[in-house]
């Protein structure tokens, strides 16, 4: 039993199996984006779950949307480039043009220095992991013009009814699977018939794995 102070109600469009992404990768990703403000140019590093319900969100505002990945990842940027983002390229590039705010949503403390170098003056960078690697000691350079450097810890009810709301409207897209409970382990690691296994495989859907109870025989 849950306490209705903390529940959510899923829109009457979705499944309640689709809209539980929304509810994890969807709900950090969508604090994130309200806390880098109503910005045009919007930087992401880290193109996961999060990150591609956040493009589907801010190309529906009308977004610019720019994903940063690993040197080298170029599987990932294709799929950026398919979902929306104007650009797509390593994280250690320069974006094509400066931008208004960055979320950051690969534990890595390193691209925090990347991220306020690719944003203009006023911009913010948003760090949406739980836990991030230290961040290196960077020039004040970086942080001068007011840029502001912060993170992402709770998601609220408003942020949360939001979300769904604008998932109904859009409306949001996730691929999900199915595992009965006593194979929840094996939907955590992925592999063969975990959610592991077709990253990327739907342009414009990210993925999740929905552990479900088997009813009583």
């Amino acid at each position: 039993m849950a306490d209705a102070r903390f529940c959510l109600a899923v829109p009457p469009a979705f499944e309640p199996v689709a809209a539980a992404p929304f509810l994890c990768a969807g709900a950090i990703g969508y604090r994130a984006m309200r806390l880098a403000g109503d910005v045009e140019r919007l930087g992401l590093y880290g193109f996961g779950n999060a990150a591609r319900l956040v493009t589907q969100i801010a190309r529906f505002e009308g977004r610019t949307v720019f994903a940063f990945t690993r040197p080298g990842d170029a599987e990932t940027q294709r799929h950026a480039l398919e979902r929306g983002c104007a650009w797509a390229g390593d994280s250690t590039a320069p974006p094509p043009e400066p931008l208004d705010a960055a979320i950051v949503f690969a534990a890595a403390g390193e691209l925090v220095p990347l991220a306020l170098a690719a944003v203009a003056p006023g911009g913010s960078v948003v760090c949406a992991e739980i836990h991030m690697s230290d961040i290196p000691s960077f020039p004040y350079a970086l942080l001068w013009g007011e840029r502001v450097v912060r993170s992402v810890a709770n998601l609220t009810r408003r942020d949360g009814r939001e979300l769904l709301e604008l998932a109904a409207r859009i409306p949001l897209e996730a691929s999900t699977r199915t595992f009965p409970l006593e194979r929840a382990a094996e939907a955590l690691r992925g592999g063969p018939l975990g959610f592991g296994l077709d990253a990327g495989d739907r342009p414009g859907l990210t993925r999740a794995a929905t552990v479900r109870r088997e009813p009583s025989r």
